[in-house]
């Protein structure tokens, strides 16, 4: 693992990460399983009924495609008041175990060592992030970006082009968004990271997008700054 920061402005054929950019929800912790649960629950609660296959259909969506969705599965309240149902139910389930993703902790640790900025880009919202922020230590991401702080949901590229000009603010310097990269597990979530310019790396886990523009690996375990340098030297070549 690296112990020494890089020089992010050594020149034009440097290709270490400027940055990286997470998604949350299935990428650095496998909360998929609590969105669903809370989901099925909600949907009985007003007599219908919710199968997983519904709800992996709505992995990786912005929270109000997802409520709408919902109050066509007959659940009889407003999108305000659905966001918030689920929320609170993901949020109970962070608190009793938040469930990371085999290797994610390690490279985003990784990353904070070797000093990439790290921005966290989810379509969840702040009250969810801030039960992951608060296992983490301070300063591990430079931005955050949550779906209720963009107009447009993934898969447009909103959100990762918010992260990357939030992170850029934050460092002072300009990014290369070809320079940086996205990781992600869910159809909207690849296509936006690929959309806004990022070198997109996608990592299947309840579903599986296929391939697209974008790089894919099994898993995060095996992954490291030098790993995802030699990505970034490979298509700039």
């Amino acid at each position: 693992m690296p112990s020494t920061s890089f020089d992010f402005n050594s020149g034009p054929h440097s290709m270490t990460p400027q940055a990286v950019l997470w998604d949350m929800d299935g990428t650095l912790i496998d909360t998929e399983p609590y969105w669903i649960a809370a989901e099925e629950e909600l949907v009985a609660a007003h007599g219908g009924r919710w199968s997983e296959e519904q709800g992996l259909s709505l992995v990786g969506s912005a929270l109000p495609n997802s409520a709408r969705v919902l109050q066509e599965a007959g659940v009889k309240l407003d999108s305000r008041q659905i966001i918030d149902l689920l929320s609170t139910e993901v949020i109970a389930g962070l608190q009793r175990e938040i469930p990371w993703r085999p290797g994610a902790k390690e490279l985003l640790m990784a990353c904070t060592e070797a000093g990439i900025p790290q921005a966290l880009v989810t379509m969840s919202e702040r009250s969810i992030v801030n039960e992951l922020l608060a296992q983490l230590p301070e300063g591990t991401f430079q931005a955050t970006v949550t779906g209720e702080e963009v107009s447009q949901g993934k898969p447009h590229p909103e959100p990762y082009l918010r992260g990357l000009e939030l992170l850029s603010e934050a460092l002072d310097q300009q990014l290369v968004a070809t320079r940086c990269i996205g990781f992600e597990d869910s159809v909207p979530g690849i296509a936006a990271a690929s959309a806004a310019g990022l070198h997109a790396v996608l990592i299947p886990n309840a579903i599986d997008p296929g391939e697209g523009n974008w790089r894919r690996i099994k898993s995060l375990e095996d992954v490291n700054v030098e790993e995802m340098t030699r990505w970034l030297v490979q298509v700039n070549a």
